[in-house]
C-alpha cells in the first residue's frame, strides 16, 4: 500500500499547481478547442481525404471505413545514430499489429535526430540544443494533418525525446505513446573505457588504443549503455506512465521487445475517442507527472540536460517548473541506484537488478512519487512498479522482488545518498546546478583561482602544456544558448579528471552543458544569466577567486565585479549550418526556462 505523500513532494507539487495555474487552463482550454477542431477525420474534404489514402494500398478500405482508430507514427529513425537504427522496420510492423485490431497506422512523419556522441567536441555540436526546437516543430507538421486518432512517437535519445514530447503536447487532444527500442548489449566495463580515455588524455595511450576501446564500448545497434541523457529519457517516460511499462530497457530484437511494442499500439487505439479510454497525452502530462519525472530522474542520479529540458517539456503543457522545484526536491529525494557514471554498471545491469519496476515501488510505497496519474497502460501507475516477460507468448508482468544487487539499487530506507545529487547553485555569479551524485563529498567544496576560457579546446590546450596542475577553478564562458547555442563541453571530463586525480583541487565553471556524462569533477553548469550581453561571467578575470560549494549552494567570487567591465561578445561562427539557427540563438530564453527560443516565441 502507497504511503501518504512525502511533505516535500507535497509541497512543491502544491506550489507547481498555483504557479501554473493560469498556464496550464490556458493549455487545456487549447487541447479542448484542437479537440474539436481536429476530432474526426470525417469532417475532412473528401479531396484531402483522398490525398491521405492514395499511398495506402491494403489499408485503403480500412481508412474509408473509417471504423478503426488511424495512428500517426512519428519517427525519428536513421542509421547513423545506433539507438534509432531499430526504428528503420517498426513501421511495417506497427501497421501489422494496428490490422489485428481492425486499426491503420500511417507514417505522418520524420524528425532529425541528432548524435552528441558523434558530436562530441565538434562544431555540430553547437546545433544540438536548438535540433530540440526542431524536432518539436517537425513533430507538430506531422501532426498537423487532421488524419489521427492517436500517435505513436518513436525516439530515445537526447534532444528527441523531449522535442517529440514538446511538438505532440501541441496536439494534446491526441493520445500518445512512445515506443523504446531499448539499449545495446553490455560491451567493455564502463571503468576501463574511463581509464583508457585518461590515459590518451595524458598521452599514454594512442589513437588506436582509444578507438578500439571506445568501439568496444560503443558496438551494436540500440541505445548506449551508461546512464546519459538517453536513458535518463527512458526512465522518465516510465516515471511519467507514457511507455508501456517496463518497456525502457529491453533490448532491440528480442520477442519481449516486439511484444511491447505490438502492446503500444493495441492501446493507442483503444486510448482514443473511438476507444473506451480516451486519454488525451495533455491530460496525462500534467503537474503531477511532471513531478513524478523530476522525483525519478534524482532517485536514479539521470542526467544534467533535464535541468533544461524537464522545464521546456513541463512548459508545452502550461506547467511552470524551476530550479527551486528541482533543488527542493532534491533534498527530499534519496539516490537509490547507482549506474554508471554513478556507478560501475550499466542500464542493462541495473534492469537486470529490477531497473524501473523496483525504482517505482519504492518510490510509491516511500510516499516519493504520485501514484494517481494518468497512464497510457491498462491500469494504474503501480502498474509500473512490475516488469514485464513473456508467458509462452503472451505478454504478462510480475512483481520485481528485492533488488538482485544491491551495488546498483538499494530501498529507500537505506540509499547511496539522502539526497537526490543535482542542487543549484546561486550567488554573484548567478544561479547554476550542479549533480553531485557522482562527486566525493570532500570535493563539494572547491574556492581556488579561476583559469578563463571561452571554448574546450584552449582548455584541453592548456591542460597539454601543464598550465592546469594547480588548484584551479576552470571557467569556460560564452557557452549559453545566445552565445552558440549551448553545447555540452563533455570531452573536458578526461582533462579535468586529471588533474583531479594528480592531487589538486579543481572544479568547472560554465554557460554550457555538461550532459549525463557529467562526472566525477564538481561542475557548475547551466550559468544563468549567460555570458553573453554581460552576464556575470563575462566580468571574471584569470585569477579571480571562485567558490563553488555544493553544501551551501554557492557559487561566487570574492572580486567586486560591479567595477568591471563586461568582455567583448564573441562573434558567431558560421559554417556547419551554425548560421542557419542564428535566429534561435537571437531569441532564445534562459537555461532555467528550457533554453528555448520556439518557447520564448510562440506565447508559451
Amino acid at each position: 500500500m502507497n504511503k501518504p505523500l512525502h511533505d516535500a513532494l507535497h509541497r512543491v507539487t502544491q506550489r507547481v499547481i498555483e504557479n501554473s495555474h493560469a498556464s496550464r487552463s490556458a493549455y487545456l482550454d487549447l487541447i479542448r478547442r484542437e479537440g474539436d477542431n481536429m476530432g474526426e477525420r470525417s469532417a475532412v474534404s473528401c479531396s484531402n481525404l483522398a490525398h491521405a489514402y492514395a499511398g495506402m494500398e491494403e489499408d485503403k478500405p480500412a481508412l474509408v471505413s473509417a471504423r478503426g482508430a488511424n495512428i500517426g507514427i512519428v519517427t525519428s529513425y536513421n542509421d547513423m545514430l545506433s539507438a534509432h537504427q531499430p526504428y528503420g522496420r517498426y513501421p511495417d510492423r506497427l501497421k501489422i499489429y494496428a490490422r489485428e485490431i481492425g486499426a491503420t497506422a500511417q507514417v505522418a512523419g520524420g524528425t532529425p535526430a541528432m548524435c552528441d556522441g558523434v558530436t562530441q567536441g565538434e562544431v555540430g555540436m553547437e546545433l544540438s540544443l536548438f535540433s530540440r526546437d526542431v524536432i518539436a516543430l517537425s513533430t507538430a507538421v506531422a501532426l498537423s494533418h487532421a488524419m489521427y486518432d492517436g500517435a505513436l512517437m518513436l525516439g530515445i535519445c537526447d534532444k528527441i525525446v523531449p522535442g517529440l514530447l514538446m511538438g505532440a503536447l501541441r496536439f494534446g487532444h491526441l493520445p500518445a505513446i512512445f515506443v523504446p527500442s531499448g539499449p545495446m548489449p553490455s560491451g567493455i566495463p564502463n571503468k576501463e573505457k574511463q581509464r583508457v580515455r585518461q590515459l590518451y588524455a595524458e598521452g599514454k595511450a594512442d589513437r588506436a588504443e582509444l578507438l578500439a576501446s571506445e568501439m568496444a564500448s560503443y558496438h551494436s545497434p540500440g541505445t548506449c549503455t551508461f546512464f546519459g541523457t538517453a536513458n535518463s529519457n527512458q526512465m522518465m517516460m516510465e516515471m511519467m506512465g507514457l511507455h508501456i511499462p517496463g518497456s525502457a530497457f529491453i533490448q532491440p530484437g528480442t520477442k519481449l521487445r516486439q511484444a511491447l511494442d505490438r502492446e503500444a499500439v493495441h492501446r493507442v487505439a483503444a486510448l482514443g475517442r473511438k476507444g473506451e479510454e480516451y486519454r488525451p497525452l495533455g491530460l496525462c502530462v500534467d503537474e503531477k507527472a511532471i513531478i513524478n519525472a523530476a522525483v525519478g530522474l534524482l532517485a536514479t542520479g539521470g542526467s544534467t540536460n533535464h535541468a533544461i529540458h524537464l522545464p521546456a517539456m513541463a512548459r508545452a503543457a502550461g506547467v511552470i517548473f524551476d530550479w527551486d522545484d528541482m533543488s527542493e526536491l532534491s533534498g527530499a529525494v534519496p539516490l537509490i541506484a547507482q549506474v554508471y557514471p554513478n556507478g560501475s554498471g550499466d542500464v542493462n545491469q541495473f534492469h537486470a537488478a529490477g531497473g524501473m519496476g523496483y525504482v517505482v515501488g519504492e518510490l510509491l510505497g516511500a510516499g516519493l512519487a504520485h501514484g494517481d496519474i494518468l497512464t497510457v497502460g491498462r491500469g494504474d501507475f503501480s502498474d509500473y512498479a512490475r516488469e514485464p516477460g513473456l508467458d509462452v507468448e503472451e505478454l504478462v508482468w510480475r512483481d520485481v522482488g528485492p533488488a538482485g544487487d544491491d551495488t546498483m539499487l538499494r530501498p529507500v530506507a537505506a540509499p547511496f545518498r539522502p539526497d537526490g545529487g543535482m542542487r543549484l547553485l546561486q550567488g554573484n555569479l548567478g544561479r547554476a546546478c550542479i549533480k553531485t551524485s557522482a562527486v566525493e563529498e570532500h570535493r563539494w567544496t572547491i574556492e581556488a583561482p579561476c583559469r578563463v576560457f571561452e571554448d574546450q579546446q584552449s582548455v584541453n590546450a592548456a591542460f597539454a602544456a601543464g598550465e592546469l596542475d594547480r588548484d584551479v577553478v576552470v571557467v569556460v564562458r560564452f557557452q549559453g544558448p545566445r552565445a552558440n547555442g549551448m553545447p555540452e563541453l563533455h570531452k573536458l571530463t578526461p582533462a579535468l579528471g586529471v588533474v583531479q586525480d594528480r592531487g589538486f583541487k579543481v572544479a568547472l565553471v560554465t554557460d554550457g552543458r555538461m550532459s549525463g556524462a557529467s562526472g566525477k569533477v564538481p561542475a557548475a553548469i547551466h550559468c544563468t544569466p549567460e555570458a553573453l550581453g554581460g552576464g556575470p561571467l563575462a566580468r571574471l578575470r584569470d585569477g579571480d577567486i571562485v567558490r563553488v560549494c555544493a553544501v551551501t549552494g554557492t557559487l561566487s567570487t570574492t572580486a567586486d565585479l560591479s567595477a568591471r567591465e563586461p568582455a567583448a561578445d564573441p562573434q558567431p561562427d558560421r559554417g556547419t549550418g551554425r548560421e542557419l539557427f542564428g535566429m534561435m540563438r537571437r531569441f532564445a530564453d534562459g537555461a532555467e526556462q528550457g533554453a528555448s527560443a520556439m518557447l520564448a516565441t510562440g506565447g508559451l
